[in-house]
């Protein structure tokens, strides 16, 4: 059988200013940047003015939950690609906590298979470390590898692998393909009934606290191991100024360890809980002024090497409800950039770098995180920097509303979004 494929037109955008640099046209052909550079022309182009917009490579984020399969009453791939596009993103890389575990090159390849099928931006899986995540033995480490998905990171997020034997033994498998072992720091005996961050609020409010030793401490025996194998440890939603200085240390020896920080740890304080809205409740849970700002110091000096969303959806019976009972997680893909911009202002090369390039080279996307220059793959995104917008947890794409930045005034919105040269989002919109 023949597959007739129906022809992408050139696009040309014009006047766009490249990591908020000069104006210039950027000619899209083929699923490259064919040519870049003042007053092209193209016959038959389709045209996208990008007057006072700014180009970036397509945002990756190394850390989404797309809930599908087992709660696509939370999310489903084709739900979560479309959040992922109107946010800039060309590539997610999807969590493996969903029901069945993406444990096997069967789930995986299923993953990997409907983020195609939904064609708004690549999906690649993350495969669990352990079977049903239960930290008792390793999953199918090498056959997901093998498999069509062609996974290179491997994390239990959501638990912790807190076996240092077992841990050991994960580091040393995926070394032998250059994979990376993603840890959800946090040792469980420390944490039992956790339900926010240990310290003045959660005494004051009643609530069991979840302590940054907790954290941190898994961290330092988890950088050690690494060291000692000499494999890729990548840290998962670092959330405590004690986190920051150990993976400086670590960083400086040596260590193959790369850390993510998440919009929401860069912004938002324990002190939210006072008001008991389960919105907040997230694990790590919101952190100390202090933790935020030695986080926004670590994201800036290189230290945590990127943003990381970790869009958690839940379902409305999830969330709304009593705090001890609620889920923990938020949503991110589609406010990631905007409050990145607020953290960091227009540093757009610095934005690039940690929403892109250091994503992309972690997860081994090879066709992302490239800079936009000739013969570059076409994926980019365009953000219009003047642009403030309120949220409305209505109006976003996921079919969960659990945003904590309902009603919050954000700078900078996408206008559009290139896949391979081909628009996922234009004006704002979804075109599929």
């Amino acid at each position: 059988m023949t597959v007739r494929r129906t022809p992408v037109p050139d696009i040309l955008i014009r006047n766009a200013r490249v990591l908020g640099g000069e104006p210039t046209d950027l000619l899209l052909r083929d699923g490259v940047i064919a040519e870049i550079g003042a007053g092209l022309s193209a016959e038959g182009a389709e045209v996208v003015d990008g007057t006072g917009l700014v180009a970036l490579p397509g945002l990756v984020d190394l850390h989404t939950h797309l809930r599908e399969p087992g709660r696509e009453d939370a999310e489903t791939v084709h739900t979560g690609s479309r959040a992922a596009a109107l946010g800039g993103y060309t590539a997610v890389c999807a969590m493996a906590n969903t029901s069945p575990v993406a444990d096997t090159a069967g789930v995986v390849e299923q993953v990997y298979r409907l983020g195609q099928e939904a064609g708004l931006v690549d999906v690649q899986p993350i495969g669990a470390v352990t079977v049903g995540l239960a930290g008792e033995r390793l999953a199918e480490l090498g056959a997901m590898a093998d498999s069509a998905a062609r996974v290179r990171v491997f994390s239990d997020d959501g638990f912790c692998v807190a076996d240092p034997r077992l841990m050991r033994r994960a580091l040393e498998y995926v070394k032998a393909f250059d994979g990376v072992i993603a840890q959800h720091a946090e040792e469980p005996r420390l944490t039992q009934g956790a339900q926010m961050h240990e310290g003045d609020v959660s005494a004051r409010l009643g609530l069991t606290g979840w302590p940054a030793v907790a954290e941190e401490s898994i961290i330092a025996r988890d950088v050690l191991l690494a060291g000692h194998v000499g494999a890729r440890l990548h840290v998962c939603h670092v959330s405590t100024a004690g986190s920051v200085e150990i993976i400086r240390m670590a960083k400086a020896r040596g260590v193959r360890v790369t850390a993510e920080v998440t919009p929401h740890h860069l912004l938002l304080t324990h002190a939210k809980a006072e008001s008991y809205d389960p919105v907040y409740k997230v694990n790590p849970p919101l952190r100390t002024d202090a933790d935020v700002e030695a986080l926004r110091a670590g994201l800036r000096d290189g230290t945590i090497d990127i943003v990381a969303t970790d869009h958690a959806p839940h379902a409305a019976e999830d969330k709304e409800c009593e705090w001890a009972y609620a889920r923990p997680g938020m949503l991110g893909l589609e406010t990631a950039l905007p409050i990145v911009l607020d953290v960091l202002g227009e540093d757009w090369p610095l934005i690039a770098e940690r929403m892109s390039y250091a994503p992309a080279r972690i997860a081994g996307l090879d066709g992302h995180g490239n800079a936009l220059t000739a013969g570059a793959p076409a994926n980019l995104t365009l953000v219009d920097p003047t642009v403030r917008w309120s949220v409305d947890p209505t109006g976003l794409a996921s079919l969960s509303h659990n945003t904590p930045y309902a009603g919050m005034t954000v700078p900078g919105r996408i206008v559009a979004t290139f896949l391979r040269g081909v628009p996922t989002v234009l004006d704002g919109k979804v075109q599929k």
